[in-house]
């Protein structure tokens, strides 16, 4: 098992950025590249066990919410089929993947802000964890929060690749975060 792992400090309160991210379907309100996204059997969006099949660039994807905590400001997420890796110019692609990721807010009292952590747990074959890894950090990382010298729109950053691309590995501009005042 391997782990992707980013964290990042927004330039919004607490609980701006948690009634945004606390709806399992609400994903296409802050991830660009998330076209459409439905809970299937009419659950709701915070529900343990709801299932949210969502279209990001244009591959469905199914996962399943498996813990959500209001008090504790988190969500954790299990894919629920294995996800192929991306076809690209490194040789033979690696296996596909099951895994499980978090999404975990803690208040940054100063400034009224939000420290945000998202990982991704990866069962992967022996041979393939690195390559796993630095593609799941790539989708899961916020690149460029604002600190004084970076633009004000935390949310409106792209995500970048391992290598430091504004590429994404699925070949399409790479998606974005949106600030919770942009939602409507």
């Amino acid at each position: 098992m391997t782990q992707a792992y980013y964290s990042a400090v927004l330039d919004h309160p607490l609980d701006d950025v948690w009634s945004l991210i606390r709806d399992f379907n609400n994903y296409p309100a802050y991830v660009d590249g998330v076209s459409e996204s439905e809970i299937e059997d009419n659950r709701r969006g915070d529900e343990v066990g709801a299932v949210r099949r969502f279209c990001y660039l244009g591959n469905w994807i199914r996962q399943r919410l498996v813990d959500h905590s209001d008090l504790q400001h988190s969500l954790t997420y299990a894919g629920l089929e294995a996800i192929p890796y991306p076809q690209d110019d490194d040789g033979p692609s690696p296996a596909p993947a099951r895994y499980q990721g978090t999404m975990h807010l803690r208040p940054i009292i100063e400034g009224n802000r939000t420290f945000i952590e998202w990982s991704v747990a990866l069962e992967t074959e022996p041979a393939d964890p690195e390559r796993w890894k630095a593609l799941f950090a790539s989708w899961i990382r916020l690149d460029g929060f604002p600190r004084a010298d970076i633009g004000p729109d935390p949310f409106a950053i792209p995500l970048a690749s391992a290598h430091g691309s504004s590429a994404s590995p699925l070949g399409r501009a790479p998606p974005k975060m949106r600030a919770p005042s942009d939602v409507r």
